[in-house]
């Protein structure tokens, strides 16, 4: 593994932009933007897909949130529930099928992001459609390098945040949501940790991803790349 230790944010983001972009492929390059809720992987998909849209590059944006499952399977097994979260939240078989499978196939191309609305709680019949042959997707989310994605994707990032900040920030941003920072403190510790505990210590999805971002201090993230 190369390290970078201290980077400065853009540093950082141009170091994986430069390995996304370089990578040769006969269909579209799925890179998957792996890491706990509240780690920063929106915000860190957002950015690589700005930099790569600078340098005339066709970018697909999408997320596992496009994919959940209906409240009610979500929920089977209580809404505080970390097996319930790693086992029932999302549709994995419509990903691969929607998704994943029709961009790693030069000869289809058609493509959806997202089947489902979490604001309705309603499947959505969103619009199908074609991918360039040289597009790369952006895809991010919990839990994508598990057993049923891992093979998937072209490209792999995992974001690594210690367990005490993802509540600190989970307090700040998910307030509202739950009602309270200490609900969304509580509703982070029964299901969204354990969960993620539960993901490193089977899957070890560090151990799998191309890069790995130490994302700690998002102002100077550090960077594992590998060669």
């Amino acid at each position: 593994m190369s390290v970078g230790a201290g980077l400065g944010r853009g540093e950082a983001v141009a170091a994986i932009v430069d390995a996304i972009d370089a990578i040769p492929c006969s269909h579209p390059l799925r890179v998957a933007i792996d890491g706990s809720a509240a780690a920063g992987k929106t915000m860190l998909a957002d950015e690589l897909a700005t930099s790569l849209r600078g340098r005339g590059r066709d970018v697909i944006r999408a997320s596992i949130e496009g994919f959940l499952r209906p409240r009610i399977e979500r929920y089977r097994r209580g809404p505080e529930s970390a097996q319930g979260c790693y086992e029932d939240s999302f549709d994995y078989d419509r990903l691969r099928v929607e998704l994943l499978r029709p961009l790693g196939e030069p000869s289809s191309r058609l493509y959806r992001t997202e089947i489902y609305d979490r604001r309705t709680d309603q499947p959505v019949d969103s619009e199908q459609m074609e991918a360039s042959a040289d597009a790369i997707l952006l895809f991010d989310g919990v839990f994508l390098l598990r057993p049923e994605l891992v093979d998937a994707w072209d490209f792999r990032v995992f974001i690594s945040v210690a367990s005490e900040e993802i509540i600190r920030r989970a307090r700040i941003r998910d307030a509202e949501v739950y009602g309270s920072p200490d609900d969304a403190e509580r509703w982070f510790r029964a299901r969204y940790l354990p969960s993620q505990r539960h993901y490193r210590g089977t899957v070890r999805p560090a151990e799998l991803a191309d890069v790995v971002l130490e994302n700690d201090d998002p102002s100077r993230p550090g960077v594992l790349m590998r060669s």
